[in-house]
């Protein structure tokens, strides 16, 4: 099936359509034609939910009356958040839309009309240089079947007024005319081991260094700070494994029997492991270094192991605790390599 103004496949996605496929579908498209593994995919653009936006603004406005808010109205952002979410939700789609993500989803399962999707929000303004909006919008993992996908994709738009999302918009003070919502859908990984990496230090702002976090099963975990990763340095140079801190992994997040996600307990041989081997650490890293070198800047990454082994791109946005600095950090090597590694993790998707 080729791309169409409804769906767009990474294949023909680069960063310059932002606009039509979000911050996140924008990153994976051009991951993927840069020859880096990503889990095949397609996304929904921004037109669908334009088209949906229309038509529930002829019967309340909805742009307009989140601009008109208050920072300091929670009570007004959190009535009006519900309302949308909910109007969103319920929303029907447009015929043609609803045609073409049917059959995308088919030409993606091919033979598997329930082989497991993850259902992504990819807001336009999301993963730049200026705003992350990461976390802000909703992620649906493990979903099987065309219906769910439907009617996640419903959701996805309707998470763009969450009480989060309205309240980083309004206390940036983002115009809301240029904000909308692709929806990125996407095969799972069946992740043995998952997390996130740094390719300069989170701490000092070294860029010498890769930091990588891990742990056992679904990033889900990771990315949402609910289990206390492993954590790795390795340099950039000498491809040498500086610092290692192997934490205690209680719990993983699994595939649930019947779609969706679970959490379980580590099995006790695997709790105090390392999740992931130094061969792959360095594997991990190199992929780091390539993707670093395609966008010329210093990346925030989340990244999976499949159980064959194969490793596997989530997500690529720019760095911006230490890029969006007016000038750049004279960092000198940590004599402790752990210093380069993040204590707390959480809110990002």
């Amino acid at each position: 099936m080729p791309s169409t103004a409804n769906i767009g496949w990474f294949a023909d996605i680069t960063l310059a359509d932002r606009l039509k496929v979000g911050g996140k579908g924008a990153s994976l498209g051009e991951l993927a034609r840069a020859g880096i593994a990503v889990p095949p995919g397609f996304v929904v653009t921004t037109r669908g939910f334009e088209q949906v936006l229309a038509e529930l603004e002829k019967e309340l406005p909805v742009r307009a009356r989140v601009e008109a808010l208050s920072l300091q109205d929670l009570r007004g952002i959190r009535l009006l958040s519900e309302e949308l979410r909910t109007r969103l939700k319920g929303a029907p789609l447009p015929k043609d839309v609803h045609a073409d993500i049917v059959a995308a989803h088919a030409a993606l399962c091919r033979s598997d009309p329930n082989r497991p999707l993850a259902v992504r929000s990819s807001a336009t303004a999301e993963d730049s240089e200026e705003a992350s909006f990461a976390g802000l919008q909703d992620t649906y993992l493990w979903v099987k079947g065309v219906e769910a996908v439907l009617e996640y994709v419903r959701w996805c738009w309707a998470s763009l007024y969450s009480v989060p999302s309205i309240s980083y918009r309004r206390k940036d003070r983002i115009p809301e005319d240029g904000i909308a919502i692709a929806v990125v859908v996407q095969k799972m990984v069946d992740a043995r081991s998952a997390g996130v990496m740094f390719t300069r230090s989170p701490l000092t702002g070294d860029r010498s260094v890769i930091t990588i976090e891990s742990a056992w099963g679904l990033g889900s975990a990771v990315v949402s700070g609910e289990v206390t990763p492993d954590r790795f340095v390795i340099g950039k140079i000498t491809d040498q494994i500086s610092g290692r801190e192997i934490s205690d992994k209680r719990r993983q997040d699994v595939p649930a029997e019947r779609g969706g996600i679970t959490q379980i307990e580590t099995p006790e041989e695997l709790r105090h492991a390392p999740s992931i081997s130094d061969d792959e650490i360095k594997a991990v890293a190199e992929i780091g270094r390539k993707v670093e070198r395609h966008y010329g800047k210093p990346q925030d990454i989340e990244w999976a192991i499949d159980r064959g082994g194969e490793i596997f791109l989530l997500q690529s946005r720019p760095e911006t605790v230490w890029s969006g600095k007016d000038k750049a950090p004279i960092a000198k090597p940590a004599e402790n390599p752990v210093q380069h590694v993040m204590k707390i993790f959480g809110g990002r998707r």
